[in-house]
């Protein structure tokens, strides 16, 4: 069993979406899944109703809560599919270190699963903040996890200095570390742009919105294609 973990220190960077598209995607594989959402401000991952999403609440007063937390570790255990965890940057830092400081990474690997952890770089503002929480989730998390370095073009292109990521030294210092690289295609504003990010808006899933029939018939047709492609990015990337 495979449990994805989507992490990264910088908030409405798109891990939400993140979860959401693996979860879409091993559906579309027929694949039982668990979709878990442990952001306490915004579980954006619960609003996709389809993905029959558990919410677990792990902070209580900024701390964790430690029987909420066993209570994910219990869901975990007595899985016989894959889980799929987004968690918020609210409860990122306390999230991490009670995972940390707990050796529940060792622990899960105990009960024979396999850990990726799923981590966001975006462009524009927040370009050298997601570069940063990636190469801290590199330095803190141990050897046995996998890493999924997911590339978000939303806000621009992810450059610093004239370089692309798999040019940035914080890249080059961790590749070994990276199991695979997702660069998600960008994205025309005034047709497939607006398309996916009203469906994003509407929590709707790929195919829910596909046979949407208030939407037209082009709108449906842009998000069927886009959809392939994404598919077809995980597909090669073959950690799921």
């Amino acid at each position: 069993m495979k449990i994805h973990i989507v992490l990264q220190g910088k908030g409405g960077v798109g891990k939400s979406l993140i979860a959401a598209l693996i979860a879409q995607y091993k559906l579309n594989q027929s694949e039982n899944i668990t979709c878990i959402d442990t952001d306490p401000v915004n579980a954006s991952l619960s609003g996709y109703k389809s993905l029959n999403v558990k919410q677990i609440k792990l902070l209580n007063n900024g701390e964790i809560d430690s029987r909420n937390f066993d209570a994910l570790i219990e869901t975990i255990y007595h899985s016989e599919h894959d889980i799929i965890i987004d968690n918020g940057a609210s409860c990122f830092i306390p999230f991490s270190n009670y995972l940390l400081e707990n050796n529940i990474i060792d622990l899960f690997q105990e009960m024979g699963h396999e850990v990726i952890i799923h981590t966001v770089i975006t462009g524009g503002q927040a370009a050298a903040d997601t570069l940063n929480g990636f190469v801290s989730l590199i330095q803190e998390y141990p050897e046995n996890c996998a890493f999924i370095v997911w590339l978000n073009p939303f806000w621009g292109a992810i450059e610093i200095n004239g370089k692309d990521f798999e040019k940035m030294q914080a890249y080059s210092v961790n590749k070994d570390r990276v199991t695979a690289i997702i660069k998600l295609p960008s994205l025309k504003k005034e047709t497939f742009g607006i398309d996916f990010e009203n469906m994003l808006k509407a929590k709707q899933t790929f195919d829910e919105a596909i046979n949407d029939e208030s939407l037209t018939i082009m709108n449906r047709q842009r998000l069927k294609m886009l959809k392939t492609d994404i598919f077809k990015l995980i597909t090669a990337a073959s950690i799921v």
